[in-house]
C-alpha cells in the first residue's frame, strides 16, 4: 500500500508515520517535487502514481466542488485530521496520527472501493498527565 502525505503533513511527523507505518510506502509531496501542486491535480496524479491512500488536513476540501470531485474521481482512499496551529496543534494533531495511522491503514487494505477516514483529534482542554508530590503521597511502600 502506498501513502501519501500532503504538504499539509507537518515534516516533523513525515519519520514517525514511517516509523508506525514500517512495510508500507510512504511519501511526502515536498519529497516527489509535487509542492505547489493544485490538490485538483494532486489527486490525479496520485491515481497514476498508484497512490492508495492520501493524507491531509485540508478538510474544507470536501466544501470545494472541484476538489471534492476531483478526490472521489481518483477514488483514493482519504484520510483527514484536523490540525490547531502551533506546537500544542502540532502534538495534538501528532498523538492522534500516532494512535490511528496503523489500524486505519490495515483497515483500508481490506477495502474494495474508496473510503474516507476522519481521525478524531485530542482535545487540548483534556489534562494527560497526572503530577504528584512522593513526599505527600508516596507512589509505592518502598519509596522512603
Amino acid at each position: 500500500m502506498k501513502l501519501l502525505l500532503d504538504e499539509d503533513v507537518a515534516v516533523p511527523l513525515i519519520k514517525l508515520v514511517r516509523h508506525i507505518l514500517k512495510g508500507y510506502v510512504v511519501d511526502h509531496i515536498n519529497e516527489i517535487g509535487w509542492k505547489g501542486k493544485s490538490d485538483v491535480n494532486l489527486y490525479k496524479d496520485a491515481r497514476m502514481r498508484g497512490y492508495d491512500v492520501v493524507i491531509t488536513n485540508k478538510i474544507r476540501q470536501l466544501n470545494d466542488p472541484d476538489e471534492c470531485d476531483a478526490i472521489k474521481k481518483s477514488r483514493r482512499h482519504l484520510v483527514l485530521y484536523n490540525m490547531d496551529s502551533g506546537l500544542q496543534g502540532l502534538a495534538l494533531a501528532s498523538g492522534a496520527i500516532c494512535a490511528a495511522i496503523r489500524p486505519v491503514v490495515e483497515d483500508l487494505a481490506t477495502r474494495d472501493r474508496q473510503h474516507l477516514v476522519r481521525i478524531t483529534g485530542l482535545a487540548a482542554s483534556k489534562k494527560r498527565y497526572a503530577i504528584s508530590d512522593p513526599a505527600q503521597d508516596p507512589p509505592s511502600a518502598y519509596w522512603r
